[in-house]
């Protein structure tokens, strides 16, 4: 079950900052923020709710607020391959097909910004500041998806646990603990692994001190250096 929010109205407004062409970026990025807030509807989805679902129509791109989204596939034969997970900040749903290929879930409760995908393109052709962030966008995800693939297609067990982990302290912009909502059947389907395979390499790396774990959704890391260690080799 989802809620819809009322949108929020920004003030426009130039910051006394530094320098003049920093003002001028700032003030850019506010105006992307208000015309998009303008088009957009904010929503509230639950934990596991469905955002939208596999052949729904692809009218619709979104934008996480806060929370975290999971973009997921069910296979013919029951097993399910989540895609990425999406944070505060990402885009997700910009689908180029009349219908979607995948199933956005909220992994815990979040709020989404959606935009019609017409209204969209359209602010893209007038507001340089917009398109740009959605181009960072797709060179992002595309960038993912190479590196996903050399995942899932070459990497050891340990190499991929650990490729995750700095994966998910680098988005989340933590340096020493980071606190993880998606369950350990979550971040096995993401990796293309089972459950039981995902915990015992955790497990090895919190023998090892790597890294701590002192709640299932917490991860403390004690020694980065082997951690890449482990994902590179």
């Amino acid at each position: 079950m989802y809620r819809q929010f009322g949108n929020i109205d920004y003030r426009n407004g130039n910051a006394a900052v530094g320098s003049d062409s920093l003002t001028i970026t700032q003030s850019g990025q506010l105006d992307a923020l208000v015309a998009l807030e303008r088009i957009g509807t904010r929503l509230s989805f639950s934990r596991n709710a469905e955002i939208y679902a596999e052949g729904d129509g692809a009218d619709c791109w979104y934008k996480v607020i806060s929370g975290t989204v999971r973009v997921c596939k069910l296979l013919a034969d029951g097993r399910r391959h989540i895609a990425e997970f999406c944070f505060g900040g990402d885009w997700f749903g910009i689908d180029n097909s009349g219908e979607r290929p995948y199933t956005a879930e909220a992994v815990d409760d979040v709020i989404v910004m959606r935009f019609q995908r017409r209204g969209a393109e359209q602010l893209m052709q007038h507001n340089p500041v917009v398109a740009s962030q959605l181009c960072d966008t797709m060179l992002r995800d595309l960038a993912n998806a190479h590196g996903r693939t050399l995942l899932l297609g070459r990497m050891t067990a340990s190499e991929r646990v650990a490729t995750f982990l700095l994966e998910m302290f680098d988005r989340g912009d933590r340096a020493k603990a980071l606190d993880l909502p998606m369950s350990r059947t979550d971040i096995a389907d993401y990796l293309g692994l089972t459950i039981e395979t995902v915990c015992r390499t955790l497990s090895l790396f919190k023998r090892d001190d790597v890294i701590a774990i002192p709640n299932p959704h917490r991860i403390e890391l004690l020694d980065r250096d082997a951690l890449e260690a482990v994902s590179e080799a």
